[in-house]
């Protein structure tokens, strides 16, 4: 016993908790959330500017000191007019700054900390990116407005600013992963990505927490050994690689990306023999001509009909990237069937557009359909304990809680709470005031359901 090590820090442990150094809003929510907790209730216009909303007295008056001088330049703007959410990002950091935010210490663990002079401009990235480059120069036209002249920084200091903003912030979430805002972190900004993170960051309003999702042995946290994700796992090497390296100036090399297995997966063919389940890789078309588990022969027309319905799904997923559309998700799956194998990311992204699209249109029995099928394809790239998972476990428990399928509910949602207890914590909303009472219902219900099982 005395040779064994004792685990310090375990899988859900808060291990970070911080509030941001400078926060907005997402302007879609301003109708809806606080300015200044991000709270969903009912909210009131600030009576001077009338641009920004709190949800009473107390976060208006928390909030006043930092509104103060925007609040005036907010007023001056025409009506109607919407900030972009960025500029108002960068005018909130250059007031913290000129009111002592760089002595601000954000600290990762007790002893360790970083300021805002810590985080990299990535100024030479920045000004090779021409995207970048255009909207800054947008942003620099708005914040001319949004800061006096007398105290604004240089252009060239701005843009070193906008380039710590674009590569620092986090996205805040709401309890169902949905973006609501952005914040910067000083603290929580020294953690580093991997494609198989073992920490999840989490909010509670504006508040950021960091919670382990493995068992972590050593007594003092070690930041270089601790990652989250900064994108969505549910693409390629090669998709994942592109977007990380355009939008944080670096290439993954972790050993997810090296997994050449998962990456075959990811974009497999279904085997022209339905009853078989190999996944088949056609990246080197000519090479295959036979499935290696059952034998069956693999034709020109079968590399053809993946290759047209392979381009024809990533062209409709990109279409409805902000808005899922039903009638295209089913078209989709339909040509998909049998072309694409089950683990196909593109066939899952399909999935997750038709589930939520039936969710929306109240077709409760046919969401539940993809939300089954769904959950089989987060299972296979998400790690056991990845907040998505839990949600989608979530959702489906709740479908079937509405149709009465009370024991296959309980299963969803005992598994969406061993999840989200880790990922959420069991004092967050979801998990207190969603999850429970679901749980409850489910219960109740499958007993009264074995009763009268039981009586018949």
């Amino acid at each position: 016993m005395g040779g064994m090590r004792k685990t310090i820090h375990r899988r859900g442990d808060v291990i970070l908790q911080e509030k941001p150094f400078a926060c907005v809003l997402d302007p879609r929510y301003r109708d809806t959330r606080c300015d200044r907790c991000f709270k969903e209730t009912k909210v009131m216009k600030c009576s001077n500017c009338l641009y920004v909303r709190y949800c009473g007295r107390s976060c208006q008056k928390e909030a006043w000191s930092d509104h103060k001088e925007e609040c005036e330049k907010l007023k001056a703007l025409p009506p109607g007019l919407v900030v972009p959410s960025a500029a108002l990002m960068i005018a909130r950091i250059v007031r913290r700054l000129l009111k002592g935010g760089d002595t601000h210490k954000g600290y990762y663990t007790s002893k360790q900390y970083r300021k805002f002079c810590d985080l990299m401009p990535h100024e030479e990235n920045i000004r090779a990116d021409s995207k970048r480059m255009e909207h800054f120069g947008t942003l620099y036209v708005v914040l001319q407005r949004l800061l006096d002249e007398a105290s604004r920084p240089t252009k060239a200091e701005l843009l070193r600013i906008y380039g710590k903003m674009c590569i620092n912030t986090f996205n805040i979430l709401d309890a169902e992963m949905s973006t609501i805002g952005t914040g910067m972190y000083i603290g929580a900004s020294i953690i580093d990505h991997s494609c198989r993170p073992n920490v999840v960051v989490s909010f509670d309003g504006e508040t950021l927490r960091m919670r382990l999702l493995e068992d972590y042995p050593e007594q003092e946290l070690d930041f270089g050994k601790l990652f989250i994700s900064y994108i969505d796992l549910i693409d390629t090497a090669e998709v994942r690689q592109e977007q990380l390296a355009e939008r944080y100036y670096f290439h993954c090399a972790c050993e997810r990306c090296r997994d050449e297995q998962e990456q075959k997966r990811m974009n497999a063919a279904a085997c022209p023999n339905t009853t078989c389940h190999e996944p088949l890789d056609f990246s080197d078309s000519e090479q295959l001509n036979q499935c290696p588990a059952c034998g069956t022969a693999v034709t020109h027309s079968d590399r053809e009909a993946f290759a047209e319905i392979s381009s024809f799904t990533r062209d409709h997923l990109a279409q409805m990237k902000s808005v899922a559309y039903l009638d295209v998700s089913r078209l989709c799956l339909e040509k998909q069937a049998n072309v694409l194998h089950r683990y196909n990311v593109h066939h899952i992204k399909t999935l997750d557009n038709a589930m939520e699209s039936a969710l929306n249109l109240e077709k409760w029995t046919e969401a539940t359909g993809y939300g089954l099928r769904l959950l089989d394809g987060f299972r296979q790239y998400y790690s056991p304990y990845h907040p998505l998972l839990g949600l989608t476990y979530l959702k489906v428990g709740k479908l079937q809680l509405y149709q009465c399928q009370f024991t296959e509910a309980l299963k969803q949602l005992q598994q969406a709470a061993k999840i989200l207890r880790v990922t959420h914590g069991e004092q967050d909303d979801l998990y207190k005031r969603v999850l429970v009472p679901l749980l409850c219902d489910a219960a109740q219900g499958d007993l009264g359901h074995l009763a009268i099982a039981d009586e018949g």
